[in-house]
């Protein structure tokens, strides 16, 4: 289903009439990829500056796909060779309250986008600052081209970052970087960020899309059951103490054995052919 395909959304989980979005794009399947969805924050002229109609957008978009059973992975981009996403829009950042904020209520919509059962990768090019940086780290993995940048410069509009930066990014780089960062609002490159393991591989900046949709093709052809069990796993790691994490992650391992897809394995590895998988 793409935005110009509109014959192929009947036979697939709607992600909202295209003529109604303004800042997303959804392609799916994604050149040519099958199971897999290509999902466009298109805003360059604003750096894909994550507005708050944006976010939900957005997130309306993703979890239509996450709950459509042929959609195995997702990878998320911005628009242009400038930005994944520049930050929060700091005009509309600047008319709010405390109280506009907490009736509107507009960041529960990151507390869903953490919830999705889909894997999630970020193809970054360019800016990942601020709201930005913070969507990339929601995602499960990060494609950076060579000229990608990350950080959470809120301390410069005499801010913190709100929708997860100071515990994200400390726990995928530790305190003491995270300190440096969030406090002087200094930004990574895409080496350093790669040496400090907030990315999963940094890539030649014309090769970042494609680059992310093949990783997201391989995830893709897993059993989806067993990544699903192992995304939420890993998920655990960074929120339950050590002998907790252990108890999860034995309880979704047996639960596997009822699966269709876990006899399929066993058996097609035994039987040294390729196994076929259903999702059940």
């Amino acid at each position: 289903m793409t935005d110009s395909s509109p014959s192929e959304a009947t036979s697939r989980a709607s992600t909202g009439d295209p003529a109604d979005r303004r800042f997303v794009r959804v392609d799916f399947p994604a050149d040519g990829r099958d199971q897999v969805a290509l999902v466009t924050i298109d805003r360059p002229e604003a750096l894909n500056a994550l507005s708050f109609p944006l976010l939900a957008e957005l997130t309306d978009a993703l979890e239509a796909l996450d709950g459509d059973p042929a959609c195995r992975a997702i990878v998320l981009t911005g628009a242009g060779e400038r930005a994944f996403a520049a930050g929060a829009d700091i005009k509309e950042l600047a008319e709010q309250t405390p109280v506009t904020l907490t009736v509107d209520n507009h960041f529960h919509r990151w507390e869903r986008l953490k919830r999705l059962r889909t894997p999630l990768i970020a193809a970054v090019r360019g800016a990942a600052l601020g709201g930005g940086c913070e969507l990339a780290m929601v995602c499960d993995m990060i494609v950076a081209a060579e000229d990608a940048q990350f950080g959470q410069p809120e301390i410069r509009l005499g801010l913190i970052p709100g929708a997860g930066g100071t515990q994200r990014l400390t726990r995928a780089i530790g305190k003491a970087k995270a300190m440096e960062l969030i406090l002087t609002g200094r930004t990574l490159s895409a080496r350093e960020a790669d040496a400090h393991g907030l990315v999963t591989k940094v890539v030649a900046a014309e090769a970042t899309l494609d680059e992310a949709l093949d990783l997201a093709a391989r995830v893709a052809a897993m059993p989806p059951l067993a990544v699903i069990a192992a995304k939420e796993a890993i998920l655990r790691a960074d929120e339950l103490p050590l002998e907790a994490g252990l108890e999860f992650e034995r309880r979704n391992f047996f639960l596997l054995f009822a699966s269709d897809d876990q006899r399929e394995g066993t058996t097609a590895f035994i039987e040294k052919r390729r196994p076929t998988w259903s999702g059940r």
